[in-house]
């Protein structure tokens, strides 16, 4: 398994970039991260209609450009870069939720909505516990006369209050289900949680007997939801990747701008372990998340081990490499005008998003052959 960055892929990496710089720089990612959605409406239609980052990785028959998970790596590493705040991972993940349940008429009708960007979808699946590996969890699905009914309480779900459309994880009589539920549904009620990452937005949704549409068969969701940990732990690793390389060159800057005694401090031997070994760990990071990246593009059967490692490895590099910003930049790097902690909080967040690097590691401790 490797990662080859064609030309191709290097273009969509210069036009992201581009797109990203003028459409996200720190003063915008502030006024953003103190609105309820957190996203800029005109920068997602932009995304949509003109990029196409949307629909990257779905197929063109249902409005998509056709590509894989190593574009979407691309994205996804340079966001990082940019402490971009929108719902494009919960989106990704709720499209590829319904592509994989393998459910063609609900594909045909949820698809090009997403692909385009005019619907908003995110993924429920955690509950209080914030495990993924119980998937449903106690929210039940019951059917009725006119159709499925939701009874229960998603938590951390991400955009779950921007979110138009929601792909909820549910308890049926036959195991667990996927469904969709509608964001204007009856007795759907969302609310936003206070974190520590005020760029990326997560809610609580209460579900009060509320009408959903079962995608594909009962009991089919609990494989797809596996799928959609896996490609989330990978699409992370790519943007904790992004990020710990943004805030390395941050902090070489800054070394070689600011003088004490008469010199850079970046010539002071302290500052150049320091950088010395962020960039060791920012490289094997990278390294780390192309691996998974490459995984999870060839449908490699590895995938779930290399993902854990990538997650383990790259939460722990970019909550390393942000610090060491911070105390590089000294005085300053602690103050909330500098740009140093938004970084840090993206990093320490991201770290427990989808499971910690301590329960990814018994994860590949379980699947190494030994």
């Amino acid at each position: 398994m490797s990662l080859s960055f064609s030309e191709e892929r290097e273009e969509l990496r210069a036009v992201v970039r581009s797109f990203l710089e003028a459409s996200s720089p720190e003063s915008t990612v502030r006024t953003l991260m103190e609105t309820a959605d957190g996203y800029d409406p005109r920068a997602w239609e932009v995304m949509g209609g003109q990029l196409g980052l949307q629909g990257l990785a779905l197929p063109e028959e249902y409005g998509g450009a056709g590509f894989g998970f190593a574009e979407l790596g691309v994205v996804f590493e340079e966001m990082g870069r940019v402490v971009f705040g929108s719902p494009f991972l919960a989106t990704v993940l709720a499209g590829q939720a319904i592509l994989r349940i393998g459910d063609d008429r609900a594909a045909a009708d949820l698809l090009p909505g997403i692909a385009s960007g005019e619907t908003i979808a995110t993924l429920a699946v955690q509950e209080a516990n914030g495990d993924w590996d119980e998937a449903a969890g106690t929210t039940r699905a019951t059917a009725s006369a006119d159709g499925w009914r939701i009874e229960g309480t998603k938590m951390f779900v991400l955009d779950g209050c921007a979110a138009d459309l929601l792909v909820v994880a549910a308890r049926t009589g036959a195991g667990v289900g996927l469904f969709t539920v509608d964001a204007a549904a009856l007795g759907l009620r969302r609310t936003p949680l206070a974190t520590l990452d005020q760029t990326r937005k997560q809610a609580r949704v209460d579900f009060d007997h509320v009408s959903a549409r079962l995608l594909g068969a009962e009991g089919q969701g609990a494989a797809v939801v596996e799928q959609m940990r896996q490609l989330a732990v990978v699409a992370l690793a790519a943007e904790q990747a992004g990020g710990a390389a943004r805030v390395l060159d941050m902090a070489v800057a800054y070394a070689g701008t600011r003088m004490q005694f008469g010199r850079p401090i970046g010539s002071f031997q302290a500052i150049k372990h320091t950088c010395a070994d962020v960039l060791i760990e920012v490289e094997s990071a990278r390294s780390a998340a192309y691996q998974a990246v490459a995984a999870a593009a060839a449908g490699d059967p590895e995938l779930p081990l290399v993902a854990s490692l990538a997650a383990a490895y790259c939460s722990d590099a970019y909550v390393h490499a942000a610090a060491a910003n911070i105390q590089i930049h000294g005085g300053i790097g602690f103050t909330w005008e500098h740009s140093a902690h938004l970084f840090y909080k993206r990093a320490t967040s991201s770290r427990l998003m989808f499971g910690d690097p301590a329960s990814h590691r018994e994860r590949v401790a379980r699947l190494l052959p030994v």
